[in-house]
């Protein structure tokens, strides 16, 4: 198979985009805590979450950060990628009931191996950053 072919979606090419979005929910944040263990109290009790400099209750990043997931690995660069590395900042907290939308930009293909480097973020739909940062991802071939 050539390099070319092992992109699902053709190889990608620079300044190539994709976004997603959806709507964080209080099973999100059950969810990340059954899977992970985390259950840090800024994520589930609203008293102690308000005294704190957030304000109130706050999503997990993971949950957060989970829609680049989505995006690398369904739409660009497509299935087969998985994460070699991430750099990530949090900039602002995520709360039950917001809206987040994870955008992805190509900024480099390797033309020897199906290596993607990305330009990654995280928006609220009043288009807040609330992650910053950028990924280098593996697209392995998938028998079809």
């Amino acid at each position: 198979m050539t390099i070319d072919k092992v992109w699902p979606n053709g190889m990608p090419s620079v300044g190539q985009t994709a976004k997603r979005s959806r709507e964080i929910g209080k099973r999100d944040i059950e969810l990340f805590t059954e899977i992970s263990g985390d259950r840090n109290p800024l994520h589930y009790d609203e008293k102690m979450a308000k005294a704190t400099p957030f304000g109130g209750i706050v999503v997990q990043g993971g949950v957060t950060s989970a829609i680049l997931n989505a995006v690398v690995a369904e739409d660009l660069p497509g299935p087969g990628t998985v994460f070699l590395q991430v750099n990530w900042s949090f900039k602002a907290p995520v709360r039950p009931g917001d809206r987040i939308t994870g955008h992805v930009e190509v900024t480099r293909v390797r033309e020897d191996k199906p290596i993607t480097e990305l330009k990654t973020r995280v928006t609220l739909d009043d288009g807040k950053l609330v992650l910053d940062g950028d990924a280098v991802c593996y697209t392995m071939p998938l028998k079809r």
